[in-house]
């Protein structure tokens, strides 16, 4: 087993990508063979990434199951890929994921090879970001997973898809031109760009900056507090945080069902990860000092997502905000969290984190389910207009109790797996922001609402006429995609230990 513990990594990296490239090779007029393909070898990279959970050790100092190989040795970039006990968690969510997507899109009958191919590489794009342990190797990647996503968007989504998915771009490609930018300026400085030289010297550098052998007149104070806002930015905008949220409900909504599972259960994973792997471990005196600010951001896209999502009468559009609902719960652990560091706090700031983390997987559990199931209802009824439905209960009973079932996942009931997140980041951040914490219980109580008017309006009242005699239930394929997260659904939230064992040693060591 030596060379595969030596190379795991790398085996799960890019195992997506010679599958998409295999699905490339066949033939384009047997979509059958295409779809049974590429499900059967994305499961190559859960099995390697369930492997890589039995193996981790929780306890162990550092990153694991590293690989470092030079890249671009003009600047001292290498490959350079490891995880801990933070990332371990979103490679297995995003191998999860992706083969439940593709068992999803079973109906895409168009241009089937290329849609098929597109979501096997965004794969790797997603898992670079999370195994990347240089900065330069962390952009590219980052930059990789944009363009699978925004052709799937563009040539698969709804009526307005064009503008939806070139505002996906300009969005996220804007975020990322200053995190290019701040990135280069680390590396020149630093002389590297590998994660665990700059985390060690980054912080603590106050040499004046150079160029070609020349000091900068610009104080370094000033440097970093410029680069600061160019990462904070870059992550608030994928979060999303508010008011950079406006791409996220028109990007769901025109995305095909696959793609919104995957952007709601990874992609907005991406920025939450770099505040927790880049901003707070570089920026700790920064991160402390606008801890007060992100806070305040966070508490917005808590309580005007739900209000949002409230608002809404398209089934999707409402799940697309309840995202940003949720997320917000995230960047206020990681705002608890940069204001504890050092002080008195830093307990309560652990458990926040420890909830930020754990909240990332959970939302990507519920989101990724609850986007599977508006995706259901719409492939029977082509509509997502809440006042079109009603009643839908006595026709579709294995889909309704589902849906009840995910959607109070959702809406955090004890018992299931968002209440245990959402509780602890409460918990850890009410000695430090409590006046924070406290507006953010509006959120959950709108929560409450919009969950409650989504179930009313499909599942119950006078059942709507044109429906009867329609065949709404769910089918066994589609059972199948969203059976393994209800499985971790109910499992994180009787049993929440089995992963905050692997999240909190890591979290605690970087943050205690």
């Amino acid at each position: 087993m030596g060379f595969l513990d030596d190379n795991l990594l790398t085996l799960i990296l890019f195992s997506p990508s010679v599958a998409a490239v295999i699905v490339m090779l066949l033939p384009a007029d047997r979509p059958g063979l295409l779809r049974r393909v590429a499900f059967g070898l994305s499961l190559i990279p859960l099995a390697l990434s369930v492997y890589l959970w039995l193996r981790f050790v929780p306890g162990q100092p550092g990153y694991q199951f590293v690989q470092s190989v030079p890249w671009y040795e003009a600047v001292r970039s290498s490959y350079h890929v490891g995880v801990d006990g933070i990332s371990v968690p979103m490679v297995l969510l995003t191998t999860l994921l992706i083969p439940l997507g593709l068992l999803i899109s079973w109906r895409i009958d168009d241009k089937v090879r290329g849609y098929l191919a597109l979501f096997l590489f965004l794969e790797t794009g997603m898992l670079g970001v999370f195994l990347s342990l240089d900065l330069l190797l962390f952009f590219v990647f980052w930059e990789i997973g944009l363009v699978p996503m925004y052709f799937l968007i563009n040539q698969w989504g709804s009526a307005n898809r064009g503008y939806a998915s070139m505002k996906f771009i300009i969005y996220t490609m804007a975020g990322s031109l200053g995190l290019l930018l701040a990135i280069q300026v680390i590396g020149l400085t630093m002389g590297t760009f590998d994660l665990v030289e700059i985390t060690a010297g980054w912080p603590a550098f106050t040499q004046p900056l150079t160029v070609a052998g020349l000091a900068v007149t610009v104080p370094i104070e000033t440097v970093k507090a410029v680069a600061f806002w160019a990462f904070v930015i870059a992550f608030a905008i994928k979060v999303p945080v508010w008011p950079f949220h406006t791409w996220l409900p028109d990007a769901h909504t025109e995305a095909p069902t696959a793609g919104s599972m995957i952007l709601a259960g990874v992609l907005l994973k991406l920025g939450a990860y770099g505040f927790l792997r880049l901003v707070l471990p570089l920026y700790p005196n920064e991160a402390q000092a606008f801890a007060g600010v992100l806070g305040g951001l966070a508490v917005l896209a808590i309580v005007l997502g739900a209000f949002g999502s409230w608002g809404q009468s398209d089934f999707k559009r409402l799940v697309a905000y309840s995202s940003v609902n949720h997320m917000g719960f995230v960047v206020l652990g990681v705002a608890a969290a940069a204001r504890a560091v050092g002080t008195l706090s830093a307990a309560d700031g652990v458990t926040a984190v420890n909830g930020a983390v754990l909240q990332m997987f959970n939302h990507g559990l519920s989101a990724a389910g609850m986007f599977l199931l508006v995706g259901v209802l719409y492939d029977r009824t082509h509509t997502r207009d809440l006042g079109a439905f009603g009643g839908l209960f006595p026709l579709a009973p294995v889909y309704g109790g589902i849906l009840i079932f995910t959607a109070m996942a959702s809406l955090g009931l004890p018992g299931l797996n968002g209440f245990v997140s959402e509780y602890m980041v409460v918990q850890g951040s009410w000695p430090i922001f409590t006046a924070y914490t406290a507006l953010a219980m509006i959120g959950l109580l709108i929560t409450g609402a919009y969950i409650l008017k989504a179930i009313g309006k499909v599942l119950h009242g006078p059942l709507n006429e044109a429906w009867k005699g329609h065949a709404l239930e769910i089918d066994r394929r589609e059972i199948a995609a969203i059976a393994p997260l209800m499985v971790l659904i109910l499992g994180i939230g009787v049993w929440p230990m089995w992963i905050l064992n692997v999240i909190g040693p890591t979290v605690a060591r970087l943050f205690g």
